[in-house]
């Protein structure tokens, strides 16, 4: 009855360590896509919010053999981060690939009112596989985190670098007839628009930097030329890099124009200015000055001018460089404030204003030659101060 007990338990370990092995080898190995395999590039439109404005790009791994069909994605990020928003302002966030089900994924585009286009990738079994294991190792916890760029290394630029180590053959991105380069913000506002909340404080935090012409390749930060350029591209200068494409969802028209007017950057500026105007030339008239608006604009404009000169030289955004809105935006004006307090203006005080008309005038300057392109919601405000500083200029001669 003991040497009976002992082959049972011996016979019982020898399957539990050989099932282990099982596992452990099964788990190693990477999963074999079928030849029924498809990848497909998919292209979200925009959305309604400015996050969501310039669309998202992913990838769709669909293999019905093995019942797969998953949407790994570049661009998550997880707020529980430690000092997430500090990063975030720094520009040392790691993002994260998501892996989704493409029914969830469809669901949830699809409830938001954005198209969903599909390029059906024409790769070889094993350029499809190559592709596969490679986002699998990325999704990984040790691989899932990578440092976000907005124009150099984002949801878009992934897929197209990805896509470039997963083929054999030499791929190449040809220029549509109609392709016409632009610089990285002209780009921006195609998207966001000229005269909306997005693009005035995208113009006002990002410099010089982005008003340089993007080449073919810089363009596919973009989702839509993502899509744009992987229509047109080759394999080995001949083969097509998309076999098929179709629109999964089309997107419902809306019109928020009239509202998007009355509330844009532009009417509200415009309406602080002639308020500054009316004030300005009430002063003139009674020969006296307001000082609480004198201390509000030195304030204002001295603040975001010390946010501009952080996001310049305290943080890892490469696109916040050489910003020339301090040429309005002068972080000096708020150890100046005590001076529009008195109730006569000093004569280096009176110089300094003068310094500030002539950045107002050199600013004019860098908009006109190109050197960069400000918010066009900025023209009243600017008009407004030029008055303002003459007038503060003249105020001692006025009494």
């Amino acid at each position: 009855m003991v040497s009976l007990d002992r082959t049972y338990y011996m016979k019982l370990k020898l399957s539990i360590l050989f099932n282990l092995f099982l596992l452990t080898v099964g788990f190693s190995q990477q999963l074999q896509l079928s030849q029924n395999a498809e990848i497909s590039v998919l292209t979200f439109g925009p959305g309604e919010s400015l996050n969501d404005a310039f669309g998202h790009n992913a990838f769709r791994i669909k293999d019905r053999n093995l019942g797969i069909d998953a949407v790994f994605g570049y661009g998550e990020y997880d707020f529980g981060a430690p000092n997430f928003y500090l990063k975030f302002a720094q520009g040392k966030l790691n993002y994260l690939i998501s892996k989704h089900n493409f029914a969830d994924v469809y669901l949830h585009y699809s409830r938001y009112n954005r198209s969903i286009e599909e390029q059906v990738l024409n790769l070889s079994a094993s350029e499809e596989q190559r592709l596969f294991n490679y986002l699998e190792n990325n999704y990984k916890p040790e691989n899932r985190g990578y440092l976000y760029d907005f124009f150099f290394d984002n949801c878009a630029t992934k897929i197209r670098d990805v896509t470039l180590k997963a083929t054999n053959r030499k791929l190449e991105f040809n220029t549509p007839p109609d392709f016409k380069p632009k610089t990285f913000r002209s780009l921006i506002h195609d998207h966001v628009g000229l005269n909306t909340w997005g693009s005035f404080g995208i113009d006002i935090a990002l410099g010089s930097v982005i008003d340089n012409t993007a080449s073919v390749s810089e363009h596919m930060f973009l989702p839509y030329y993502i899509q744009h350029f992987f229509d047109s591209a080759t394999l080995n200068g001949s083969e097509k890099l998309v076999k098929s494409s179709k629109t999964l969802n089309e997107r419902n028209k809306t019109n928020n124009f009239v509202l998007g007017l009355i509330f844009s950057p532009l009417l509200i500026m415009g309406l602080i200015g002639l308020g500054i105007l009316f004030i300005t030339y009430k002063d003139y008239r009674n020969k006296t000055r307001t000082k609480w608006l004198d201390v509000v604009l030195f304030l204002i404009t001295g603040i975001v001018g010390i946010v501009i000169l952080l996001l310049w030289f305290a943080t890892d955004h490469t696109a916040t460089a050489y910003n020339y809105n301090l040429l309005w935006a002068m972080p000096l004006n708020l150890l100046v404030i005590g001076q529009v307090l008195k109730p006569k203006l000093t004569s280096w005080f009176q110089r300094y204003i003068k310094f500030l008309v002539i950045m107002l005038v050199l600013m004019t300057f860098h908009w006109i030659s190109g050197i960069q392109v400000f918010a066009i919601g900025l023209i009243p405000l600017l008009a407004v101060l030029l008055i303002r500083y003459i007038y503060l200029i003249k105020f001692n001669s006025l009494k």
